[in-house]
């Protein structure tokens, strides 16, 4: 069993065993990911073959998240999936390191350290369209206020992976709300394996969230939305439940170390996989 660093053709091949799963991987997701963290994606490769997989991404001096844990099925039952977790959590060091786990998992990533601090509901549904005037594509301009305004709303850092996260693609992209007062929120969208995925959105209110999602909704053309919502956001996932769209399923938030302070006003995850 060789443990070692992933390189990025080979993160798309976990895409593609994170497809497998049902996690509805985006089709520009590989190079951004590896972006936030070129050091922080591992394998575990047998006579040749890769045998799993785990992404623990450094985002700041404090705080890391992990992600990406994979076993191909053919190499569960081993012990090759825990030898993966040990080597690629030391990548971490001292930070605090957080995960979102699948109920299945989540007694096993507790013998680890981990303890449970909140909750994301992932909501799908077909939304409305509703164009707004107030909506525009980001820019280069917005990066520094989106980023400070994503970490605050984290309550930790994200900066460089946010960075290359929140610029434009072909099949990702972020819009800006402005009112009156400034910039009212923004929200990134990204074309799925299935249907356009909403992350992250960053909004003052819920009216901010909700022009946002339906704006988003006219470039999906009737493709279903996906958003995972944290479970502080009450009235977000209300809203979303009042427009018919279904929980597909929830996980946990754990973290190995104090848990951060979210920020006030309306936030969703960016994605499961980073945080």
């Amino acid at each position: 069993m060789i443990l070692r660093r992933m390189t990025l053709d080979e993160l798309a091949t976990v895409l593609d065993w994170a497809a497998d799963e049902g996690w509805n991987p985006g089709h520009d997701d590989a190079a951004a990911f590896l972006a936030a963290d070129p050091e922080g994606f591992f394998v575990a490769e047998i006579d040749g073959a890769l045998a799993a997989a785990i992404s623990v991404i450094n985002h700041s001096d404090s705080f890391a998240f992990l992600g990406l844990y994979l076993c191909h099925p053919e190499y569960r039952g081993r012990g090759i999936g825990m030898a993966l977790w040990t080597h690629a959590l030391a990548h971490a060091g001292e930070r605090c390191v957080g995960l979102d786990g699948v109920p299945a998992q989540q007694a096993n990533y507790r013998r680890s350290g981990f303890v449970p601090a909140s909750e994301t509901a992932r909501f799908e549904g077909v939304l409305a369209p509703a164009p707004s005037s107030a909506l525009r594509p980001a820019t280069e301009a917005d990066l520094p206020w989106m980023i400070m305004r994503s970490n605050t709303a984290n309550g930790y850092s994200m900066a460089p992976f946010l960075a290359g996260w929140l610029r434009q693609t072909e099949n990702r992209q972020t819009l800006v709300l402005d009112d009156k007062s400034g910039h009212a929120g923004f929200a990134t969208w990204r074309s799925c394996q299935r249907g356009v995925k909403i992350g992250p959105l960053v909004a003052k209110d819920l009216v901010a969230a909700r022009t946002l999602m339906h704006g988003i909704a006219v470039v999906a053309q009737g493709a279903p939305l996906v958003i995972d919502v944290p479970r502080e956001m009450t009235t977000l996932a209300g809203y979303c439940r009042a427009e018919g769209m279904g929980c597909a399923f929830s996980t946990a938030r754990m973290y190995r170390g104090p848990a951060p302070t979210a920020g006030a006003g309306i936030h969703t995850i960016a994605t499961l996989e980073l945080g």
